[in-house]
Order: C-alpha cells, then structure tokens, then sequence
C-alpha cells in the first residue's frame, strides 16, 4: 500500500506540475496574440509611407486579416477533433511566425496583404483553439486572467513599434521582433505538444463524440451564445475605436485627455479581468455576468448622459472595468450552457462572431454618425449594452441544468 500511495502522490504532482506549465503556456500565448492585434496601429504610418500607399489602404490588410482569422476560428472545432489541440497550436504558430518574418522583409505591399490572410488563420485558431481548452480545463478565475494576458501584449505591442519608430529605426524591425518571439512560442508548443493531447485523454471521461459542425448548427443556444459575442465585441470595439472622436471632435474635450481616457479604458479592463478572476473563486459566473451586464449599461449611459465632461470621461473608464469579466467569463461557461460535445464547436463559432462584431459595428457606427452626429456613438452603446444584459438573462434562462 505504501508503494501504491507513494505511486498516486508522484502521479499527483506530476500532473499538477503539469497543469501549471499548461496555463504558463496560455499565459504567454495571449500576450503573443495581443502584440500583432495592436502594432499595426502604430505602425501603418510609416508602413504606407514606405509603399507609397493612401491610408485607407489599411482596410485591404484587415480584411485580409479578418478573412483568414473567421476562415480558422469557424473550423477550428472541428479541425481539433482530427488533429488535436497542440498540433493545432503549433501549426497556429508557425503560421503567424511566418506571417511576421514575411511582413519584416515583404518587398511590396501585395505581399503584406496575402500575408494578412495567412496570420489570421494562425491567429483565429489559436484563438479558438485556447479558448476551448481553456475553457475545458481551466477554471473561471485562470480564464479571466488569461484574456487580462491579451491585454498586456496589447499594451506592449504599440509600445514596442512607438520607441522603435521613435528611434527612427525601420518598422521592419518591430515585425521582426514579433518573428523571433513568435517563433520562439513555436518551439514551446512543439517541445509541450504530448502535455496537451494528455490533458484531454486524462479529462475525456465522457465516451460521446464531439458533435460535427452540422449538429452543433442545428442548437438554438450555439446560435444565441454566438450572439452575445458578437454584440458583446461590437461595444468593446466601438467604445475603443469612436469614443476619443466623440470626446475631441463632438464634445471639444483636450486631445491628451481624450487619449488619456482610451488608455484607462484599456488599463480599467485588464486591471477588471485581474479582479474579477479573483472574485471568481467566490462569485458564480451568473453573478459575475450580471455584475458586469449591468454595470455597462450604467457605463454607457454616463457616457450619453455627461452633464460635465468628467461624467462621460468616468463612464469610459467604468466601461472598461464593467466590460471586462463577459467575454472570459462567457467562455468559461460554454460548457455549462449546452451539451459539452458542443462545446469546442461552439467556442469556435462564438470567436467567429466575436470578429465580426469587432469588424462590422465601428464601420456602421461610423457611417451612421457621419450623417447624424457623433452623439450616435454613445446612443448606441447604450442601446448595446441593453441588448447584451437581456440577451444574457434570456440565455442564462436557458442554460443546461
């Protein structure tokens, strides 16, 4: 007996150890994906300059980008179920490596464009991929952290490309920077692809099947958790991407205190997912939603409200905290909403809408404000957020017992 004990302890700390090293590795993939999301915004300036082309040229990368990242996050599901998830890491990874190491030597601005698409893919799937596993495997407070990780490599990634065009170096150099790391993540998902495939035979108690793309199509609650993702995204980008024009533009507020309030916008929401990961070990993901739910609605409606502009300027940063536990926190309970065998399927699904909130909501935004004002944009965050809080409830309601 104490040979058969000693032998569980070692299996015990051999997989605990192992279970760290997996959520170290999440760690630092989310800080990857968040350095090339954000870099580009400071570097298309010189970018365009160096290829002689018009700024709204940045929407052929983008689109670009946004195609290959819906193209790998729609199939990922069902791409994990023959390959598994750190095969899909790893070719994730190098595709990215070799989308940054191309764009840090690319001799036209075609080949950026082609290499765009070729980044999303990598970047959708190991997105989705993440998620999913996350999701599976890790509790709700380490899912928190883990999108606070994102929002730390989109705070250094701009800050990377500004001190090195600053130096008056190349932009090259910023993506080659990314290569190397990129690359470097690479090596690790290769030298821990067997801890991975072994989490998921040591968790895969549940002899059903992974439900195909076509079943998981067929549930109401993929389709609606879906939903949350893409209106939850759409405020998130909205709010980052029009709010400091609304400010500047449509309320004559300074420009440093305007791009002040973007950069506590982002602060409030990676220092939020910090706290709410920590509260997730007391609070249940229901509450925790509709703590988050219902504070941005309160959020946006300072923003519209504003009887002085530190009123609108402490609704953009409470957004940000209110904002910041829903999209892990949704993750996180995926699993719990619906059958598990839909689950990989629907984290895919649900990053698929997630960029396309990303991508649609600012446009027409945008152009709604262009004929009718930039007050739009704080009329329609709060109609948004609304919509996000009910449409939670509802989905909450139906939630699998």
């Amino acid at each position: 007996m104490e040979v058969q004990s000693g032998d569980l302890s070692s299996h015990g700390k051999r997989h605990s150890r192992q279970h760290h090293l997996l959520i170290l590795l999440a760690f630092i993939s989310f800080i990857s994906l968040g350095l090339p999301d954000t870099i580009l915004g400071v570097g298309w300036p010189f970018i365009r300059s160096t290829f002689g082309k018009p700024i709204d040229s940045l929407a052929l990368l983008l689109l670009g980008g946004v195609s290959g990242y819906l193209t790998s996050s729609f199939l990922s599901g069902t791409i994990v179920r023959y390959i598994g998830v750190g095969k899909l890491l790893l070719i994730s990874s190098v595709l990215m490596t070799v989308t940054m190491l191309g764009d840090s030597i690319a001799p036209a601005f075609a080949w950026m464009v082609g290499l765009s698409f070729i980044g999303g893919l990598g970047a959708g799937a190991i997105d989705a991929g993440m998620n999913a596993f996350a999701a599976k495997h890790f509790s709700s407070r380490v899912m928190n952290w883990l999108h606070a990780f994102y929002g730390i490599g989109a705070t250094i990634g701009p800050a990377m490309m500004t001190a090195i065009v600053s130096s008056h170096r190349s932009w090259r150099l910023g993506y080659l920077i990314l290569a190397i790391t990129l690359g470097l993540l690479s090596v690790l998902f290769l030298l821990t692809i067997r801890l991975w495939e072994e989490k998921e035979e040591a968790t895969s108690t549940d002899p059903t099947p992974h439900a195909t793309m076509t079943e998981s199509l067929r549930l109401p609650m993929v389709w609606m958790q879906s939903l949350l993702f893409f209106i939850y995204c759409g405020i998130e980008s909205t709010a980052s991407q029009l709010v400091f024009s609304l400010f500047t533009e449509g309320r004559g507020i300074r420009v440093s205190l305007a791009g002040s309030s973007i950069a506590a916008y982002w602060a409030s929401l990676t220092i939020g997912r910090v706290i709410f990961g920590q509260a997730a070990t007391f609070l249940s993901h229901t509450v925790i939603l509709r703590i988050g739910t219902g504070l941005s609605v309160f959020a946006a409606f300072l923003i519209w409200w504003h009887p002085i502009a530190a009123v609108g300027i402490a609704g953009m940063v409470l957004l940000g905290f209110a904002l910041a536990p829903i999209y892990p926190t949704l993750m996180s309970d995926t699993p719990l909403r619906m059958e598990k065998r839909f689950a990989a399927q629907s984290v895919g699904f649900q990053v698929s809408a997630a960029a396309l909130g990303i991508a649609a909501f600012p446009g027409l935004v945008s152009a709604i404000a262009r004929r009718h004002g930039l007050e739009v944009v704080c009329i329609y965050l709060v109609m948004a957020t609304v919509v996000l809080l009910i449409l939670n409830e509802t989905v909450t309601a139906r939630r699998r017992v």
